[in-house]
């Protein structure tokens, strides 16, 4: 009798401690590169981790580590969430150079014309195309910007030979490539390092969309701007893959409702939003914003051509060998969606 009850003490000791650890609280890491006042902190991120905390009935909590944090550098990203030093990161896929080389095939010049047809056409040829390059890491979504712009402090731009001896601040490796196809300078930097270059004279100026102009205050110090939806920049929202497996499997069916198709539809809404307080904010300034013409636009698409050839050959080369099937499939998808 005596060791029939020693094993059901046992058992249910065993059992308790059972419960307790499957109702054991769970912290998740997220860090992103933007200041605490960015609409991708404001809107997306600091909600999405509050949306998690509510479906895991407050067992999960998420800590954002925004730009301003010591895990807040743009450059170290993908490397914190690979290595595990947080569950889950925010980043540019241009930063560090060349580590997603598929993914910033959507950077080059006159691909979009909205956030939203970037980001869901990023998203639909992702598990065909972009995949490999995210080994490791359990993807939540991919997306972009609306097309950007060029902010100048002192000059002035009508046409594009203006910016001919320019030095300008360029998001990736693709954009660096146009700049230097139109005679200007490019200088790749984060973009919390633009404010301080631009001000010491650094730089001259920097491609950014509205919002940037307004979360990173440099419309505190552009006059001019050069509006010809020449590019966009991508972003990644991953996991670490490892960590996510580990969850309990009603946390990851948490995390899988709130990411994937359902949050890469809202990043458009979210990028319109932002703009038009960045628009806002510079007609606030006084800025002036010379808008190109269509005959424009059309006359520097086709003198963008060659570094569109000439980037996907360098790709070709680098090992990714599909990159004008995928350039190709981008632009199929970014059409389907296009504002008109």
């Amino acid at each position: 009798m005596r060791k029939l009850l020693r094993v059901a003490l046992a058992a249910t000791t065993l059992a308790v401690s059972g419960l307790a650890a499957a109702q054991e609280k769970i912290e998740l890491k997220l860090s992103h590169y933007l200041p605490p006042t960015h609409g991708l902190h404001v809107d997306f991120t600091e909600p999405w981790a509050k949306e998690l905390e509510k479906r895991s009935g407050g067992r999960v909590t998420v800590k954002v580590f925004p730009g301003n944090s010591s895990l807040g550098n743009a450059a170290n990203q993908l490397d914190q969430v690979q290595a595990g030093v947080v569950d889950i990161a925010l980043g540019l896929s241009g930063i560090p150079r060349g580590r997603l080389p598929r993914t910033t095939i959507i950077d080059l010049p006159f691909m979009t014309d909205s956030a939203d047809a970037a980001s869901q056409a990023l998203w639909a040829v992702y598990p065909r195309f972009l995949a490999e390059e995210y080994k490791g890491l359990k993807v939540l979504a991919l997306f972009a910007h609306n097309p950007g712009l060029i902010a100048l402090r002192n000059k002035k731009v009508e046409k594009v030979d203006d910016l001919k001896g320019l030095r300008i601040r360029a998001p990736s490796v693709q954009t660096q490539a146009l700049l230097t196809a139109l005679g200007a300078t490019p200088v790749g930097m984060p973009p919390g390092q633009i404010y301080e270059n631009m001000d010491k004279g650094v730089i001259d100026g920097a491609m950014l969309p509205y919002d940037g102009f307004k979360g990173f205050k440099v419309d505190e110090l552009a006059r001019y701007y050069y509006d010809a939806d020449i590019y966009t920049t991508s972003f990644y929202f991953v996991m670490n893959q490892k960590k996510y497996d580990g969850l309990p499997p009603e946390v990851r069916k948490a995390i899988d409702e709130i990411s994937g198709d359902v949050l890469v539809a809202r990043f458009g809404g979210w990028w319109d939003k932002w703009d038009k307080a960045g628009m806002e904010g510079v007609k606030a300034r006084n800025g002036v914003v010379v808008e190109a013409t269509a005959k424009d636009k059309e006359a520097l698409r086709k003198q963008l051509q060659p570094v569109v050839d000439q980037q996907l050959a360098e790709l070709e080369k680098a090992g990714v060998p599909n990159a004008r099937a995928i350039y190709d499939e981008l632009r199929k998808e970014t059409a389907k969606r296009a504002r008109k």
